[in-house]
This record gives structure tokens, C-alpha cells and sequence, in this order.
């Protein structure tokens, strides 16, 4: 069992989703979403269902550990920092990251997509290349979904970054059927793909092997 990051085409795509139910999948595996916006304390998190799904109560100490960088405001990580006047230690968070992957087989899931800005001049798929992973690509099925897969995995391939596979969240009310958007994905990237069926469970996620 390899390691991935886990990116998507946007957010609220269902990367955390996707993430939790690949750890229930697959024992032994371990996550951590080092940066985190949008984060209230006394409300479920999406580190709190990472915790969750490796069988971890999700007290302050645990969710601080897989998750040091966390911000309230519902913003890009970098913009979210901004706004408790601090900025996101880069090298602190390819330094943290690299001690987790040291552990074992680990998801480090991101923050938004692909592209979201980390500080001023660094973003996401900085982020993926000098930690060299492949990426586990997380992307919907609403209209304009198709577009927004192809130019996400394209603008990764185009920086060397290996997408291991594509996962394909239903979304809800898609317009066409899953199979017809991941024939038309398929037509245009010679990448691995995997359809997350809405409400999908263990045996669901069991299909995709890392």
C-alpha cells in the first residue's frame, strides 16, 4: 500500500467523503488534512470524519494532530490566514507532512482544488510535486464537470504530477448518467477511473485498490 494526496477539481467536491471511506476500505491506512478553513470548533469537521473513519475520537488533542493549520474563515488557506493575521509556514507544512508519510502508507488530503493558494507564491500542486506523490483525483458529476476534470488533470499531468486515479462523486441531480460523463472523461485522459456512487459504503470503496 502506496501513499497519495488527495486533490480535487474544486471545493466541496467530496474529498473528505472520498478519503473516509478509502481508510474504512482499507485497514492500515492513515490519514491527515494538514490545512483546514471553514473550521469551527464545536461543529463536525472534516477532521473530525477522517478521525472517525480510523476508529479515533475526534477530541481537540487528535484533530490538531492530523490537522495543525486550522482557520475559521471559509476561505482559501492562504486568505484565511490572513484574516487571524498569520501565514502558512511552508516548509513547517512540507516538514510536518513528510514526518506523517514516515509512518506508514498515509492520504494527506488538501484543501479546495488543485490550484488554491497556500501562501503568495505557493499553491496546492507545489505542494503535491515537492512531496512527490501521486494524487488521487476527486471530481463531481454536475453539469461542467467533465470540463473541470479534464482541466484539472490536465494542468497536473502538465507538471509532472502522476494522477493515480480519478474518482467520480455522483453528484446529486447530475444532468446524465455517471457512465456517460466518465466515457466522455475517458475519451480525452488515459487515467484510471472509479465512480463513487452517491451514498456509497465500504464495499463501495473496497473496488479501488491502493
Amino acid at each position: 500500500m502506496n501513499s497519495y494526496f488527495v486533490t480535487a477539481t474544486g471545493t466541496d467536491i467530496g474529498k473528505t467523503f472520498c478519503t473516509a471511506g478509502l481508510l474504512r476500505a482499507n485497514p492500515g491506512l492513515r490519514a491527515i488534512k494538514p490545512l483546514l478553513s471553514g473550521y469551527e470548533a464545536e461543529k463536525p469537521s472534516d477532521s473530525s470524519l477522517l478521525l472517525a473513519a480510523m476508529g479515533q475520537a475526534a477530541t481537540a488533542e487528535a484533530i490538531a494532530a492530523i490537522t495543525p493549520w486550522r482557520y475559521k474563515a471559509p476561505l482559501s488557506p492562504d486568505m484565511a490566514a490572513v484574516r487571524e493575521g498569520q501565514t502558512i509556514g511552508y516548509e513547517a507544512l512540507l516538514g510536518f507532512c513528510r514526518a506523517e508519510l514516515a509512518k506508514g502508507p498515509t492520504l494527506i488530503e488538501g484543501a479546495g482544488g488543485a490550484a488554491v493558494p497556500l501562501t503568495e507564491v505557493k499553491m496546492t500542486a507545489d505542494w503535491i510535486t515537492d512531496l512527490d506523490l501521486p494524487v488521487l483525483l476527486v471530481s463531481g458529476t454536475y453539469l461542467g464537470s467533465i470540463s473541470h476534470c479534464i482541466t484539472t488533470a490536465e494542468f497536473l499531468l502538465r507538471r509532472g504530477i502522476s494522477i493515480h486515479t480519478i474518482l467520480l462523486n455522483e453528484s446529486a441531480n447530475a444532468p446524465v448518467p455517471t457512465e456517460e460523463t466518465q466515457a466522455a472523461i475517458a475519451r480525452y485522459l488515459p487515467c484510471r477511473m472509479f465512480v463513487v456512487k452517491r451514498n456509497a459504503g465500504l464495499e463501495d470503496f473496497k473496488g479501488l485498490t491502493l
